[in-house]
C-alpha cells in the first residue's frame, strides 16, 4: 500500500517539469502536508562527528533547500541533520531553464542550476528565528560575476556564523565556471587559509568553533586527489564532504538526456562517488570526519557508503525518485542492519569495506 501511494506520488509530481516539481515538494513541505516520521530513537545510530552530536547518521544534502525554507520540515522527515544552500553573497537568478533532467531510467538528475538562491541577507533572516533540535548546515559559495572568489566564502563564514551548526565551502559544482579550478592546491590553499582564519576569528568572538567542510568533486585524479587530502591535513580542516555531482556520463541508459550539460546524480553517481570516498579516507587517515554523497538509495547503500570510509551520508536526488519516506526508510532500515550485523554502534562498521572500495579505479 505505502508503495503504490509513493508510485501514484511520483506519477503525479513527474507530470510536471523537475523544477516546477521541485517548488511544489517545498510548498508541501511549508504547508506541513508532508506527514512527519515517527522514528524510534535508536542509541546505536547516535555518534559524536567534527564536535557535534548526531542522532542518526542520515543527512539531507544542499540543493534542495537553497533558501533555507524548510530546514526544520526536513529534519521531521527523519533525516539527523540538514544543510542548507549553496547560498551566494548577492542573490542570483543561476542558469537559463530548462536546467534539471530527469533520466528516470536510470533513476538520475543532471543539473545546471547555477548557484540560484536568494543571498546571503534573505537565507539569513530565515535561518535566525529557527531553533531546531536538530543540526543545520550553511552550504556557502561564490557568484559567478564575482571579483574575489575567496572574499565570497568568507563572507559566508562571517554571515552565518551565528546560525550554522556546520559549514560547507562548496567549490565543485560543475555549473559555476571555473569554481572547480579552487580544488587545484595553489588555489585550495589560499581559501582554506582565508576561510579558516575567519573561523577563528568569529569563533574568538562568538565562544564557540563551529566547524568547517570542504564539498569535493568525484571527477578528480590520482594526483588530484593527493593534493586535496595534503591541503586538508595542513590546514587542519574539520572534514570533507565526498563528493559533488559528475560529469561522467559513463553506464547510462538515457541516451537522450545524457546529452544534456550539467552535473549527473542519483543511482549513477553510487560507485563513483564511492570510490572517491575510499580512496580519499585512505589518504586523510582514520581521524578526519567524512559524509558521504552519492547515489543513497536505500539502507544497504547508505550503510555501504559508511563501510567505505564514512561517518555520515546525506542524500538528495534518490528522493526524487522513492518519495519523503525515503529517509524515515533508510533510518528504520540502518537499524535493522544493524541487527544483523550483531555490533552496538554503527561506527563499528566504518571502513569494513575500505579496501574492497579505494583499489577501485576511479
Amino acid at each position: 500500500m505505502i508503495g503504490a501511494l509513493r508510485d501514484l506520488g511520483r506519477r503525479g509530481l513527474f507530470m510536471f517539469d523537475p523544477e516546477t516539481a521541485h517548488g511544489m515538494s517545498i510548498a508541501a513541505l511549508k504547508s506541513g502536508l508532508v506527514p512527519a516520521c515517527r522514528i524510534n530513537a535508536d542509541p546505536r545510530l547516535r555518534q559524536t562527528v567534527a564536535g557535534l552530536e548526531f542522532a542518526n547518521p542520515l543527512g539531507m544534502a544542499a540543493g534542495y533547500d537553497k533558501n533555507a525554507e524548510v530546514p526544520e520540515a526536513l529534519l521531521k522527515l527523519g533525516f539527523g541533520f540538514t544543510e542548507i544552500g549553496t547560498v551566494t553573497p548577492k542573490p542570483q537568478s543561476g542558469n537559463p531553464r530548462p536546467r534539471i533532467f530527469r533520466l528516470v531510467e536510470d533513476e538520475g538528475v543532471i543539473n545546471r542550476l547555477g548557484f540560484n538562491n536568494e543571498g546571503h541577507e534573505a537565507v539569513f533572516r530565515r535561518l535566525q528565528p529557527i531553533r531546531a533540535k536538530g543540526i543545520i548546515g550553511v552550504n556557502i559559495g561564490a557568484n559567478k560575476d564575482s571579483a574575489d572568489r575567496i572574499a565570497d566564502y568568507v563572507a559566508g563564514i562571517r554571515r552565518f556564523y551565528s546560525v550554522a551548526r556546520y559549514f560547507t565551502a562548496n567549490i565543485s559544482s560543475p555549473n559555476t565556471p571555473g569554481l572547480r579550478d579552487l580544488q587545484a592546491r595553489e588555489s585550495l590553499a589560499a581559501l582554506l587559509s582565508a576561510v579558516l582564519t575567519a573561523r577563528e576569528e568569529e569563533a574568538a568572538k562568538a565562544g564557540k568553533k563551529i566547524p568547517v567542510f570542504l564539498k569535493i568533486a568525484p571527477d578528480l585524479t590520482e594526483e588530484g586527489m593527493d593534493d586535496i587530502a595534503a591541503e586538508v591535513l595542513a590546514q587542519a580542516l574539520d572534514g570533507l564532504i565526498v563528493s559533488n555531482t559528475t560529469l561522467s556520463r559513463d553506464g547510462l541508459r538515457d541516451q537522450v538526456q545524457a546529452k544534456e550539460t550539467g552535473g549527473l546524480s542519483g543511482r549513477p553517481l553510487f560507485e563513483k562517488s564511492t570510490v572517491v570516498l575510499a580512496k580519499m579516507r585512505r589518504r586523510v587517515g582514520v581521524a578526519l570526519p567524512i559524509i558521504g554523497v552519492g547515489g543513497v538509495s536505500s539502507a544497504a547503500t547508505a550503510l555501504e557508503k559508511i563501510k567505505a570510509g564514512a561517518d555520515l551520508v546525506q542524500l538528495y536526488s534518490c528522493m526524487v525518485y522513492e518519495g519523503p519516506g525515503l529517509p524515515g526508510r533508510i533510518v528504520t532500515g540502518l537499524s535493522e542492519l544493524l541487527d544483523r550485523e550483531r555490533v552496538g554502534s554503527i561506527r563499528e562498521l566504518r571502513d569494513s569495506r575500505l579496501d574492497h572500495w579505494a583499489r577501485r579505479n576511479v
